[in-house]
């Protein structure tokens, strides 16, 4: 294989980690930015340089131009966004990143399935269920909104993770509100930016994830997951899952919603069973790497390989089967999941009903080395780089 150079943005998240560590064990020159000292993957053995670049979130012109400058005096081949802001900073460039390729889809089609009115829209017609929902355009639509007739508690999601107004992006993230009074409150904090946002019934259960690769209309990788731990507690980021057998039906209608977008790249479709009735529900669609990316490596589907494989038209084996019961464990995430028990006030909302109990998460965290099916996702005895990075950070934060 010729040694080409990829370029992978976000050092600091763990799915730019993932990426590193396969790609550049497969002979992959990987080159990581980031706008902050000791990225995670910055530490990573498997880099071949670190670039420091302007912020995506609050700069995102001038990340674009970083990237553009570092494409041509790096010759690289690939651009792999891993954030959100990313995504959104590279793709209006990405015909000034040629002949380097962006193996994901036009903006406009990353933006539709992103957002949170037209999946909607598209799943229900699919059959796929959807939560009870209200979408507020804007705080002055709030005057019109009868607070008192929606289901409590309720989730407050905003279009997308990362919101723009006046040329200000802006990050956040799914908050709740356990009556009418709190719902009111929260919502008239939020800045402009935060809108339009979702007002969803809250689903109680199981959070699956069906991830699929397309490429040219062929279904090139699939995998499925099941969350065992969330931060924080109630619910959020997933610090500890399980690979599960795919649910054919689940993974045909996440395929047929990616078709309806003319998808081309990697995606998670994420669903929660309700604990009662067992039905699933759509969440949210992630058209980009998600956090638990390095969970389908270990089982076996090497996504970013793949990818890679797919944009350099080299050829690809048939979706291949990968090994259930897997666990992944992000460390200083569960960490966090037990200092915000410890930390909750005692007239706070009760956890969902299947959230894994303290003691089982204590059990999870210090018997995970002693399992055989565990591993730690970015703690690498062979690469142990990018665990000190992230403890520093961690404890620079307290």
């Amino acid at each position: 294989m010729k040694r080409c150079t990829v370029i992978v943005t976000d050092g600091e998240q763990r799915a730019a980690l993932a990426v590193v560590r396969t790609l550049g064990e497969h002979g992959y020159r990987c080159i990581v930015t980031s706008s902050s000292r000791r990225s995670i993957a910055a530490g990573s053995r498997f880099v071949a340089r670190t670039v420091p670049v302007p912020n995506a979130l609050e700069r995102p012109g001038e990340f674009a131009e970083a990237i553009i400058a570092l494409v041509a005096a790096e010759r690289a081949a690939i651009v792999l966004p891993i954030a959100e802001q990313s995504l959104l900073a590279i793709l209006p460039v990405r015909a000034r990143l040629a002949p380097a390729i962006v193996p994901f889809p036009d903006l406009a089609s990353f933006s539709a399935l992103t957002g949170i009115a037209i999946p909607s829209l598209e799943a229900s017609k699919l059959g796929i269920a959807i939560p009870a929902q209200e979408i507020v355009r804007d705080i002055e639509a709030l005057a019109s909104l009868d607070l008192s007739r929606l289901q409590y508690p309720i989730v407050l999601k905003p279009a997308r993770s990362v919101g723009e107004r006046a040329g200000v992006r802006t990050t956040f993230s799914v908050t709740y509100a356990s009556d009418a009074s709190e719902l009111n409150r929260k919502l008239r904090a939020l800045p402009p930016a935060a809108f339009p946002l979702l007002l969803q019934q809250r689903v109680v259960g199981p959070g699956i994830g069906i991830f699929l690769l397309l490429w040219d209309g062929e279904l090139k990788a699939q995998f499925a997951h099941q969350r065992l731990t969330e931060k924080p507690p109630s619910g959020g980021v997933s610090v500890y899952r399980e690979s599960v057998a795919i649910d054919e039906e689940l993974r045909d209608r996440s395929r047929a919603l990616l078709d309806r977008f003319g998808w081309r790249g990697v995606a998670m479709v994420e669903y929660k069973r309700d604990i009662v009735t067992g039905q699933p529900y759509l969440m949210e669609v992630n058209g980009r790497f998600w956090g638990s990316l390095q969970l389908a490596i270990d089982s076996g589907i090497d996504f970013p390989r793949i990818l890679v494989a797919c944009a350099l038209g080299e050829g690809t084996e048939e979706v291949s089967p990968y090994r259930v019961g897997v666990r992944s464990r992000w460390w200083w995430g569960q960490v966090d999941n037990l200092v915000a028990r410890v930390r909750r006030s005692s007239n706070a909302e009760p956890l969902p009903s299947n959230t894994r109990s303290a003691r089982r998460s204590v059990g999870d965290l210090l018997l995970g080395p002693l399992r055989r099916d565990d591993y730690e996702e970015v703690l690498r005895w062979t690469d142990p780089g990018p665990f000190w990075n992230e403890t520093i950070r961690w404890i620079a934060r307290r």
